[in-house]
């Protein structure tokens, strides 16, 4: 079953999303992935496997912001990947 969480608040998204999707590990999945918004731009960020995956992705790199969501996906259609694996972007990059 997929699960998403999202956060608008006054602290940095990251790490209460990331902290959500831990808390989701039971449910079973594919794929994970968070995208956070700053200013105009949206840094996404996708893996496929459990969470450790995607956190050793963004391990290293600057993802702030105080608006965000996160996904995880249980693969009903398409093979597990990180093409496959959620939020989606549009074509420019958007949510």
């Amino acid at each position: 079953m997929c699960g998403i969480i999202g956060y608008l608040g006054k602290n940095n998204a990251l790490p209460v999303l990331l902290d959500g999707l831990k808390r989701l590990e039971y449910r079973g999945y594919d794929s994970a992935g968070v995208a956070i918004k700053n200013n105009n731009n949206v840094a996404a960020v996708k893996a496929a496997g459990k969470i450790r995956e995607l956190e050793n992705k963004i391990a290293g790199k600057n993802i702030a912001g105080r608006l965000g969501i996160a996904h995880t996906r249980w693969a009903t259609h398409g093979k597990p990947s990180e093409a496959n694996a959620h939020p989606h972007t549009d074509c420019a990059g958007e949510i």
